[in-house]
């Protein structure tokens, strides 16, 4: 990695071009104290771009976001403030900066959130969760970067360690970061740590938090679209402490996703993977739209496949599709490719304008010509649909 100062300006020189930088390099003429940090860095030293910058201020974050904010070449810039941890998020289409006071933690309890204070810049790296994420670089002026032990030695090594012994203990979501950072950075988790984290899980350490908390950091996991944190998690331990299959079923994300399609949303379907067949020992708060488990087997008729499955999620479908043997995927496919999209060319209004009474009547006999057409019974075209959905008994 080289010197500290030619580390610092490997950074800077990434940063440059990246949304908000101008306007971050701007504000560090009158802000000496202001540095990028954490996994910004981290991704720049790699050569990566990073998902959103991270910096740190002495004290302001909130008025800092403030005149963020306001040099923004945005008109629709969002500002968002948390006050207890002094922290505040500047959003734009084009990107995302996080702003933090800097600070020193301390935990009342194991799981408990942290409770925080201003802190030097060492007490504020030294409170992250691993040594790569525990980097800081000046923006202003020539400064040095500065980072905790082994920090830039385990980055060229691409290994994840913890900052303390009780780093996992202190917080247990940390398990699951591991695993997420694990996967995406393609980086090896260094033996100690990996030996803190079994500890941690050996003592409960995941029933310490709110199963919000461990749902937000799956459902993070999800959105890196692939397996590989599950994965991970599985390797140690983690996917066991929550009584979820381990090790997590890459062979039936595979095939569910072969089914999915375009307008699905694969951390979805390796959530649903992840959780279809498990009985959790903490009450996970997941997105609202997560799909409930769903099972159809047999040879079934387009109009049967519509009855079973319109309006259910299609991340649903795929994944009952996969679980369900050559013909449930059969089915699948042709429902999510074909079926789920074949719409009648009339509507209520015609049947109203043939003499039918408004009610449900309506919507019943639009149902069963739907159901004809699907299954081949009609010639095609409009007027043969008003005439199966007027014929027979009410």
């Amino acid at each position: 990695m080289g010197t500290a100062t030619d580390a610092a300006q490997r950074v800077l020189d990434g940063l440059a071009g990246r949304p908000g930088s101008a306007e971050l390099l701007e504000l560090a003429s009158a802000h000496n104290d202001l540095a990028l940090v954490g996994g910004a860095v981290r991704d720049l030293l790699l050569g990566v771009t990073p998902r959103e910058l991270d910096v740190v201020v002495a004290g302001g974050a909130s008025e800092l976001a403030s005149e963020l904010a306001s040099l923004l070449p945005a008109d629709d810039v969002r500002m968002t403030v948390h006050e207890r941890f002094g922290t505040a998020i500047v959003e734009w289409p084009a990107g995302r900066i996080d702003i933090a006071t800097r600070r020193a933690e301390t935990y009342a309890c194991p799981g408990a959130l942290p409770d925080v204070r201003p802190g030097t810049v060492a007490e504020d790296l030294a409170r992250r969760d691993f040594t790569v994420n525990a980097i800081a670089v000046p923006l202003a002026g020539q400064g040095e970067l500065r980072s905790v032990e082994h920090a830039l030695d385990d980055l060229a090594a691409g290994s994840l360690r913890v900052l303390h012994e009780r780093s996992f203990r202190d917080d247990p979501t940390r398990l699951l970061r591991l695993a997420r950072y694990a996967a995406r950075l393609g980086f090896e988790v260094e033996a100690e740590t990996a030996r803190l984290a079994r500890d941690a899980l050996a003592v409960g350490a995941l029933r310490t938090v709110s199963g919000g908390r461990v749902g937000a950091e799956l459902w993070l996991a999800a959105e890196e679209a692939s397996a590989g944190a599950f994965v991970v998690m599985g390797d140690l331990g983690v996917l066991a402490a929550l009584s979820l299959r381990s090790p997590y079923d890459e062979r039936l994300l595979s095939e569910a996703g072969a089914l999915l399609p375009t307008d699905g949303s694969r951390a979805v379907l390796a959530l649903a993977v992840l959780l279809h067949d498990g009985e959790l020992t903490v009450d996970l708060e997941l997105p609202a739209d997560m799909p409930a488990p769903l099972t159809f087997k047999g040879a079934l008729r387009a109009s049967q496949l519509r009855a079973l499955l319109a309006g259910q999620p299609v991340e649903a479908v795929a994944l009952a599709g996969a679980l369900g043997g050559p013909q449930a995927r059969d089915n699948a496919a042709r429902w999510l490719s074909d079926l789920r999209h074949v719409r009648l060319e009339i509507t209520g209004t015609d049947l109203l304008a043939a003499g039918l009474s408004e009610g449900p009547e309506v919507g019943r006999r639009l149902a069963r010509a739907l159901d004809m057409k699907l299954d081949g019974e009609l010639q095609g075209g409009r007027e043969a649909e008003l005439q199966a959905a007027l014929e027979g008994e009410p």
